[in-house]
This record gives structure tokens, sequence and C-alpha cells, in this order.
């Protein structure tokens, strides 16, 4: 995530835990009642939690199953801004589950079947409550169908972002989801620390472009006056990180010179800058690579969409940018994401420094690598500023109440030039490389990256990281 801007400071309440309770909640006809999420009986042993587990955002995700893959067939119409279709949710069973959530926001729940067998349901809020017709065992692989359908309803009017979610354009649709609007369009296991591979299958009136993860599987199919195109992310990615932006847009598509893939589209509003973010993704994707490790997905790339989202978001492959032509550095913050913060993924927001405070730390070395300010002056300029009010927000435990503040970003990369300047070029480079592949798609956390930092450089690095990411104090320079 990058703002367009300065980055958002406000203190303000985000609202990103409970989005408005649903009104159009929908039953098979014979759903018994259930008990509110967090309620005595979501304890039980075979009812699957109402939340992941994330203390700070009680209500997102779901317990008792982990997501292998989303199977996504999907219909928009831009005039009536009218959503429907069916997702397939294959999952395995972490516990006996007699019960169990997805997370959906809006719509009308036509049927659900949990293994082809019709399933009692009903709607709690966000709370999709799914009861199969039989017990699943601990361990068992199984797969939920919802049909549904209605105008997606996006987050609006949050202090940190604005709007997001899935967001209707004149033309389309805008998808960036973080960190829990995934709900606001499909139903799913919607936090970060329950990754699966997705396809997606969306038809749109002939003329409109569906971009979404991963890669076309074959050439849009087009009949009756409508398209479908097909898209697949085949590595594991979390439900924020998805998309299935649409609209009208040019589209170029090559190779960098590395050999990665590109895939590259604006809106005719940003049509002259389709050159530049084609050829400054290819750069940075293959510059980055030789920093980071081999890059970690089948392709790159970028879309400029005319909805003024004031941001830009890291969508795995195809990072989103809001109403606006990115420069060098926000392209170099977005793609560095795909290894920070794609194909490693926080389990816990509190720990977002590990995504926002690497891709910004990764601005700095963009800079340097093109000629401009080095990472230490760059940290010697914010640090000078004693009254900032970054050293009143600790980064190592982001505030669901104001998740993207300036600090989490800013004094998270100052973090990293701090520990290079402790454990040297040659031990710090090789951190990241070893940090990146051997967590490549997979979950984190900062206690893992503490400790492969002390290992790989032979010190106690504890107190560093406590004055730097714990501390409402500025640290003192050592």
């Amino acid at each position: 995530m990058r703002f367009k801007g300065a980055r958002r400071t406000t203190t303000a309440l985000l609202s990103v835990t409970v989005l408005a309770l649903n009104a159009c909640s929908a039953s098979n006809g014979a759903t018994a009642p259930s008990a509110a999420p967090g309620a005595p009986e979501a304890q039980s042993s075979t009812i699957g939690a109402a939340g992941i587990g994330d203390p700070d955002f009680p209500t997102d995700g779901n317990g008792g199953y982990d997501v292998e893959h989303y199977g996504l067939k999907l219909s928009y119409d831009p005039t009536s801004k009218n959503l429907s279709g069916t997702a397939d949710v294959r999952a395995r069973a972490a516990q006996p589950l007699s019960r169990f959530d997805l997370d959906l926001h809006g719509f009308t729940v036509r049927k659900v079947s949990v293994d082809d067998r019709p399933a009692k349901f009903s709607r709690q809020g966000d709370e999709l409550v799914i009861h199969p017709a039989g017990a699943l065992a601990k361990g068992a692989v199984f797969k939920v169908t919802v049909d549904y359908g209605g105008r997606p309803d996006p987050v609006r009017n949050s202090s940190n972002l604005g709007t997001y979610g899935f967001i209707p354009t004149k033309d389309g649709a805008f998808v960036t989801s973080e960190p829990n609007g995934a709900r606001t369009w499909f139903p799913s296991n919607d936090h970060p620390a329950d990754k699966a591979t997705f396809d997606f299958d969306v038809t749109v009136p002939s003329g409109v472009t569906v971009v979404a993860n991963g890669e076309m599987r074959g050439a849009p199919v087009t009949s009756g006056g409508r398209s479908t195109f097909s898209w697949r992310e085949a590595h594991p990615m979390a439900t924020y990180l998805a998309t299935i932006t649409l609209g009208k847009f040019t589209v170029k598509t090559g190779q960098s010179a590395g050999g990665i893939p590109v895939y590259a589209a604006t809106d005719p509003a940003f049509r002259d800058g389709l050159g530049m973010l084609y050829s400054t993704s290819a750069k940075v994707t293959d510059y980055w690579s030789t920093v980071f490790g081999p890059y970690p997905f089948s392709s790159t790339g970028g879309v400029i969409d005319d909805f003024s989202a004031g941001y830009a978001l890291e969508n795995q492959t195809k990072p989103m940018y809001g109403g606006f032509q990115p420069d060098q550095s926000i392209i170099a913050h977005e793609l560095a994401h795909q290894w920070f913060g794609d194909s490693l993924s926080i389990t816990r927001w509190k720990d977002l420094w590990l995504n926002e405070g690497f891709a910004t730390y990764a601005e700095w070395l963009w800079a340097e690598h093109t000629g401009g300010t080095s990472p230490q002056k760059t940290f010697e300029d914010y640090y000078s500023a004693k009254d900032a009010p970054m050293w009143k927000y600790p980064p190592g435990a982001a505030q669901r109440d104001d998740l993207f503040n300036n600090s989490v970003y800013v004094r998270g990369a100052m973090t990293l030039q701090a520990l290079r300047r402790k454990i040297g070029d040659d031990t710090f480079f090789l951190l990241l490389r070893t940090w990146t592949d051997q967590h490549r798609y997979g979950g984190v956390t900062t206690d893992e990256f503490i400790k492969l930092a002390e290992k790989l450089s032979g010190r106690t690095l504890t107190p560093l990281f406590d004055a730097w990411l714990y501390k409402p104090t500025r640290p003192t320079l050592q």
C-alpha cells in the first residue's frame, strides 16, 4: 500500500473490523437459529470460530479450516452495477466441523452446498454461517459452493484509506481490498493468514476488459454481446490481494530483460503513461530480483485506473494505481511488496511493518540505485526531526484504529537501516535474501525475522528491535 501524496497519520477510527450489518440476509428456508459470533456456542469443538484469531481484528477471517483454492465464476454489469456468480471454495478441515463461517458483506445468497449436498445457512452481519448436511471430519478436504448476487457495497469513508473493496466505476470496477474488503465481492476466509490459489472466470459486456491476478488461461470468449475472461493465480495469495478490476483499458504485454512476463494496462485517461508503467515495472522487477532473491511469481506489471482512490495497492502480480500516474518510487514500493507482503504474508496485522517498512526501504534503495539519495542520508534526514509524530507510534505493533500510520512506513524502514548499520551490508542483504527464500509463499512474524537476523549475524539484536519497533520514544543512535 502506498499513498499518492503524504501518507495518512490520522488516529481516527479505521472502520475495518465490522462492516455494516447486512440487511438482505438469506437462507434456504430451513435454517435453525445459531449463536452470534463469539457466543459460547462458537467455542464448541465442532463449530469453526467466527474469527481467525487475530486479537486486533477479532471478526476477520474464520476458524476451523484452511482454504486451498477459490474458483470464482462471476458476471458483472457496469450499467446496473449488479454482480452475480458462484464461488467454489475448496478447503481442508482443521477440526471436526458441524458448522463454519465464510466472510461475506451484502448480496443475496441464493443457495449453498457442501460437497454438492444442499447445506443450511444463515446471515449474521458479515458472517455467512453454514451447516453442512453431514459433519466434516478433521483433515477432510471439502468444497463449499455459494450462489449469490446483488450490488457490491465497498467500505467507504475509512479514515486511513477512503474507499476500498469492490468499487463500481463509470465503466467497470476498481478492486483493491486491503485490509478486509475481499468480502465485498466474494465469500472468503478474509484474512492474510489463510492464503489460497485462485481461478477467475468473469463475464462482462463486450468491450470491457477484466484484469485479474496471475495469467490469462486463453483469449476472452465472446458470445451474445458478452465476453468471459479467465485468469489463474497458481501461487498462494491472501484474499486482500485478489482483484478483478475491469473497464476500458489499453494493454501492453511482453517480457522484461530478465525474461519475466509483463502485463501493463491503463485507463484511456492515462494512456500516455502506459509505456512508462510497462518499462519501469519491468526494470524494477528485474532489479529487485538481484537484491531480494528470485521473483516469486509468474508475471509482473501494473494497472492504472481512472478512479481517484488516492493510493496504490500491491495486488499480487498487478499493483493497482488509483487515479494517478505513479512515479518510479511508488512503482518500486509496490513491486517490492511482491516479495514483502505478497509472497511473504503477515499472519497478524500488528506486524504490518514487515510489509510497509520493507517496501518503503525499497524506495530508498531504488533512489540510490538510480543515482539519488542514499538510504543512510534519508535515514539521517528523518532522524533529525526530533518531534516527529512517529516517535510516539511504535511501528512494530500497528494499531487497528490507525493501521497505516506514517510510522509503520518510515520508522519501519528506519529500523532496517539501523539494522544494516549494526550488522553490515554483506549480512544485511544475505538476511533479506534468506528471509524471502525460507518463507516463500508462506506467513511470517516479526519474531521470526529477529531470530533469523540474530542467527545470521551472530549478534544479540533484541535491544535494537525493541528500541526501533516497540518503544514510543526516539531511539538513541549507537
